[in-house]
């Protein structure tokens, strides 16, 4: 079975993440040709290029580039895959005149996140509309996502993210990792996402000062890079800055995580994350907010606490609560791992693609 992706870029992100783990995973399984055509030279994820699959790079001149349609219908002339499968709107536009012309299955993934609300003709509508439409399956990582994109019902399929565990194997000494950021305190509490709009550092700021001004042994660090990463620098007053640290983008993420005494994700619209998931994954209790698919991954008062959307207050106290209490903070967080390791696997995630691909290629043969 041979399988085309195309993706805009392998930056940072969750999507990129996730389409790199699964690339992994295909790699593993017999009978199976991926490939891959980004539409930058943008690699993050640069272990991608040792899986020894095939790596198109069509690099867009304008925004809107006719050379890229006329070289990714080559590309799928001479492979001839059996699905196309598209992780950006973008590339979607690109791809399903192509797949229409030549009768190829098309996958949309593009549903990678659970807004609360989606702007009625607004460029999303227009083109998850669109896209949808001409789609075999709409592709989500979360049931949330699904619901906030109105899906088919026909259409709508949910695999969840999956998590390649030895990703936490071979980790820095955490003296090691405290040593190179100069972190001093006993306790640490972090969050991983991108500075966002959708991301709010606002509140996991705001609380960090909260649980600060009673207590100064705790470090809190925001990890990665983004546009409102400025802005919520201003926040932090001189005399805290010791103890909230920016680190902006960083590549070995889960020795950072592995310090953290407890992990935290403030958002507006995530589908499943790929933080929470590397916070389970290293067994630490999780403090996020209630929406959108994190409460898919995410037992209240069993792996963590969710808390209310722009309530510093509320997560303040979840986060102290956990510092405080050490056993309940090792509780959760081993539950949280086993949740990880029998829903949210790379293997797992491996299977129900492979399965949705050949569903896909049975139905398209009949």
């Amino acid at each position: 079975m041979r399988i085309l992706h195309l993706i805009d870029t392998l930056g940072a992100g969750g999507k990129e993440r996730q389409l790199t783990e699964l690339l992994k995973g295909l790699s593993k399984r017999t009978g199976i040709d991926a490939r891959l055509i980004i539409l930058s030279e943008t690699v993050h994820y640069s272990y991608v290029k040792r899986l020894g699959l095939r790596i198109y790079f069509l690099k867009r001149r304008i925004r809107r580039d006719p050379g890229v349609f006329l070289e990714l219908f080559k590309i799928c002339r001479q492979f001839q895959p059996d699905i196309l499968h598209s992780w950006e709107s973008m590339c979607s536009l690109y791809a399903l005149p192509i797949a229409k012309i030549l009768k190829i299955p098309f996958i949309s993934g593009t549903v990678r996140d659970a807004p609360s609300k989606i702007k009625l003709f607004g460029k999303t509508w227009k083109r998850t509309r669109l896209t949808f439409f001409f789609s075999q399956i709409v592709l989500a990582n979360s049931l949330a996502g699904l619901k906030s994109y109105n899906v088919p019902k026909d259409k709508g399929c949910c695999i969840y993210n999956g998590f390649d565990f030895s990703r936490a194997d071979n980790l820095a000494e955490k003296q090691t990792v405290r040593k190179k950021y100069k972190i001093t305190t006993p306790k640490v509490v972090g969050m991983v996402a991108r500075f966002h709009p959708r991301k709010d550092y606002a509140t996991f700021i705001l609380s960090a000062l909260q649980i600060l001004e009673r207590n100064r042994d705790v470090t809190f660090l925001a990890i990665g890079g983004g546009t409102t990463l400025n802005n919520c620098i201003k926040i932090v007053p001189a005399k805290f800055r010791n103890n909230i640290r920016f680190l902006g983008k960083l590549k070995e993420i889960e020795s950072i995580v592995n310090i953290f005494d407890v992990g935290v994700l403030a958002s507006y619209a995530d589908g499943i994350s790929n933080s929470i998931m590397e916070y389970m994954a290293l067994g630490k209790p999780v403090v996020a907010t209630d929406h959108g698919g994190t409460r898919e991954i995410v037992i209240h008062n069993k792996t963590g606490f969710l808390v209310e959307p722009k309530n510093p207050e509320e997560m303040a106290a979840k986060i102290e609560f956990l510092l405080n209490d050490r056993e309940t903070a090792r509780v959760m967080g081993q539950e949280g791992y086993k949740r990880l390791r029998h829903e949210f696997s790379l293997e797992k995630m491996t299977k129900g693609y492979i399965e949705l691909y050949r569903l896909c290629n049975r139905k398209s043969s009949i």
